[in-house]
């Protein structure tokens, strides 16, 4: 029965990314066309600039003893590397610089791979098992974030030409 309830962490990554996703349809998505480019990419790069919670994945407390390095160093380093890249691009998007869009193109391509690998490496050394309180960052917090890169990718495709 217990690799079953293993697997809830892996249910509710993919159900909250659903409710997210499915939030995004019905309330920002359809707005796109009449919301700025700066109203739609600010509140999200101050999300992404929280990333630097994903360094909780090295702290006793956060986390139960025996959890795997392998996973919990490169998912600490690549959201704290993303925090950085957002917050470094919140003031060329808010500026209207000619940097802010290859800013949150590189913000937006590191966060969604470093997200990919993290859950990657999570599946992979069976992280999920020691994650304890920080359990709620792959179980709340990913599904946002992967949620909000989806949105980027379309406002810098089709709405920052």
């Amino acid at each position: 029965m217990q690799p079953y309830l293993d697997r809830i962490l892996t249910f509710n990554l993919i159900a909250t990314t659903a409710v997210f996703y499915v939030a995004a349809r019905l309330y920002l998505l359809p707005r796109l066309g009449e919301l700025s480019r700066r109203s739609i990419l600010l509140p999200i790069l101050l999300l992404h600039s929280l990333r630097h919670l994903g360094l909780m994945f090295l702290t006793r407390g956060a986390i139960y003893p025996g959890m795997p390095q392998q996973f919990a160093r490169p998912a600490a380093v690549g959201d704290l590397l993303t925090a950085l890249l957002a917050f470094a691009a919140i003031p060329a998007v808010d500026g209207d610089w000619k940097s802010g869009r290859p800013l949150v193109w590189v913000f937006n391509i590191v966060g969604t791979l470093d997200l990919l690998l993290a859950i990657t490496l999570a599946t992979v050394y069976k992280a999920p098992a020691h994650m304890g309180p920080a359990y709620w960052i792959p179980a709340f917090w990913v599904p946002a974030l992967l949620v909000t890169h989806y949105v980027t990718f379309i406002v810098l495709r089709r709405h920052w030409a």
